[in-house]
């Protein structure tokens, strides 16, 4: 064989090892998955890499452990993580070095992080063997993120990068520590002062961000870029669109391929109802190549929101998939891409799509609230018996609609039938949130709590979904006041509950209404405003006490006394009425009218007793006679008594 042939042979062979081995994590692209490993710690545990593919984020540290340079960023996050108890960082230092220099390492450091013996090809695979420290950052599903080689600066990088990502998990107050640390050990680190400017404006602490941002701006080049950047978004959340939109602007001229600076732009004009503009500028800020990935990844989400608006699903759900790609931790995509499906009625894609926002932020009550409305769906359509009822039930009421029936009036109109309240989407106004949905995460949260309480009835989901598909009923019809009115009357709901859902830099802004769908007149309007987009459980709870306390004043429960026996009092009312244990009614008796200069005057009933139910039955409640002015008698009329002390608990 000539020389050439052998050199010939030699290439090919060398390609054939390249192509075939295990690959390296520096050879892997961003989003692809790493090789599974499974390694022994000192003591013998086992850690088996495949056992996290559900794990938010997991630091693969790999080091010398008889290298003081090699240990000191693997020393950096165990400070870290012992500094803050909840930091929620999974860290796996792997060394190739012998068994006692990695145990003299971990004897000395006393590290919160495993120390894994690498005795196999693990680190070969890594491409960790010459250069050290080498550190991969995996995501979710096993998916590469990062990868740094070398100490120095670069662990610096790696610190950062780290805060990043824990602001892409919404976990701000870590990401926020984690470059205030990284701010110390380099005060002129522009990007870590940076993240730590967005984390503490994502944090609510608006002016931390401020302070950091204008300090950047008193830089110069990017430095300068970078503060005023920080500063546009500054300026939009408080409010001050003029000037956000003069920084943007300038920002723009400077740095022409900066993304972020468009999508600051975007907001404000958004929010002013030039949406045009809006999106010309979102589409724009994807064009651009300089931007920290979780902020390009907004403008693709927000991007997908606008096609959607117009029912271009397809093109909306690949704007969701990019911004996804972008960052994995994207959650507010994922759900918006399943709210599309939701759309199409496509209810097993858009579970898919939310429970993928759970796999990834297990907190996300979006996801969970969204997963559960599309598992009832699915449920509902594999019920065929359920089916064909709800169905036979949505005709009907759909005819009574069309006709505009009126429910019949009972003979008795004095005992009080259930209180059932329906509540119609709200209608979402102001900026473009990164959420879509929230209208309906709101209603199922607050119907939940509604039913918990026992007191009112809410109406069946799947039902008014599926009445609303008949009678083609979107969300411009349903703003109209009679319309939504009709609909709560031919589903027996005594009360409509409606609002707008406000979107601001700040925060998000409810106002509800609550309407008596018999007299139209509205029982309570219920004002809340939030720091945060939607509303927060403390918000949730405080809103349902609320809606309680309006309807319970407005509609008290009222019943006869069906029989009085041995210091006990039976009422035609029970559980299916919303009776609970414990609720108290006055017995009253009309006090007549009172004739002054020739008029008619109906004065207050009453009060000659008072009762506490003490048990619950369908149709009939027990009550103990805590007091009575005269003897209770059979057909005495009784009125919830509502108790203001329970209602602020």
């Amino acid at each position: 064989m000539n020389q050439n042939a052998r050199v010939v042979v030699f290439l090919m062979l060398t390609l054939a090892l390249i192509t075939t081995g295990p690959q390296p994590c520096h050879a892997l692209a961003a989003g692809q998955t790493v090789p599974v490993f499974s390694l022994q710690d000192l003591s013998g545990k086992k850690y088996d890499l495949s056992t996290m593919r559900k794990s938010p984020m997991v630091v693969l540290y790999f080091f010398d452990a008889s290298s003081r340079p090699s240990q000191e960023g693997l020393l950096g996050l165990d400070q870290l993580a012992k500094k803050y108890r909840n930091a929620n960082l999974t860290v796996w230092g792997i060394t190739r070095s012998p068994k006692d220099k990695a145990a003299e390492f971990a004897s000395t450091a006393k590290p919160t992080f495993p120390i894994l013996l690498d005795t196999s090809t693990v680190s070969e695979q890594y491409s960790a063997k010459t250069i050290l420290p080498t550190v991969c950052i995996v995501g979710p599903d096993l998916k590469l993120m990062d990868v740094f080689q070398g100490g120095g600066k670069t662990m610096s990088v790696m610190l950062v990068r780290i805060a990043e990502r824990k602001l892409q998990q919404k976990d701000t107050a870590m990401a926020l520590a984690i470059s205030e640390e990284a701010v110390k050990k380099n005060p002129e680190d522009d990007l870590a002062r940076t993240v730590s400017g967005y984390a503490a404006l994502k944090a609510g602490k608006v002016g931390d961000a401020e302070k950091t941002f204008t300090q950047l701006a008193r830089g110069k080049g990017k430095t300068e870029v970078l503060g005023k950047e920080g500063l546009a978004a500054v300026y939009a959340r408080q409010g001050k669109a003029a000037k956000a939109l003069e920084l943007a602007d300038e920002v723009k001229k400077k740095a022409p391929e900066r993304a972020y600076a468009h999508v600051v732009k975007a907001d404000v004009l958004y929010s002013q109802n030039r949406k045009k503009e809006a999106q010309a500028e979102y589409e724009a800020a994807t064009k651009k190549s300089e931007a920290e990935t979780y902020q390009k990844a907004v403008a693709y989400n927000k991007l997908g929101r606008l096609y959607a608006s117009v029912k271009d699903y397809k093109t909306s759900r690949s704007l969701y998939d990019q911004a996804v790609a972008l960052d994995p931790y994207y959650v507010e995509a994922m759900a918006n891409k399943g709210v599309t499906y939701e759309k199409e009625g496509k209810w097993d894609k858009a579970l898919e799509s939310y429970q993928q926002g759970q796999a990834v932020n297990r907190q996300d009550d979006f996801s969970r609230v969204l997963a559960g409305r599309a598992m009832e769906m699915l449920e509902y359509q594999k019920d065929a018996v359920r089916k064909e009822r709800i169905d036979k039930l949505v005709k009907n009421l759909a005819e009574r609609f069309r006709e505009q029936q009126k429910r019949p009036k009972p003979e008795d109109t004095w005992t009080s039938p259930p209180m059932v309240v329906s509540f119609v989407d709200f209608q979402e106004q102001g900026g473009l949130s990164e959420r879509e949905g929230m209208s309906i995460v709101l209603t199922s949260q607050l119907a939940d709590q509604l039913k918990a309480s026992g007191r009112v009835k809410v109406v069946d989901r799947v039902l008014l979904d599926r009445l609303l598909e008949e009678l083609n009923l979107g969300s411009s019809e349903l703003a109209d006041p009679e319309t939504s009115l009709k609909l709560g009357r031919v589903l027996a709901a005594r009360v409509m509950g409606t609002g707008t859902l406000f979107t601001m830099p700040e925060g998000t802004l409810l106002t509800m209404r609550l309407i008596d769908t018999e007299t139209t007149a509205v029982d309570k309007v219920i004002t809340m405003q939030s720091d945060a987009v939607g509303l927060q459980p403390a918000d949730l709870f405080r809103l349902n006490r609320q809606i309680l306390g309006a309807l319970i004043r407005e509609h008290p429960l009222r019943a006869y006394v069906v029989e009085v026996r041995e210091g006990q009092a039976m009422i035609n009312l029970g559980s299916d009425q919303g009776v609970v244990v414990g609720t108290r009614f006055e017995v009253i008796e009309d006090a007549g009218e009172v004739v002054y200069k020739g008029k008619k005057l109906k004065s207050a009933p009453k009060v000659v007793g008072m009762i506490e139910v003490t048990k619950t039955e369908p149709g009939l409640a027990y009550c103990r006679i805590a007091k009575q002015n005269r003897t209770i008698v059979r057909d005495d009329k009784v009125m919830e008594k509502m108790d203001e002390a329970a209602l602020k608990e």
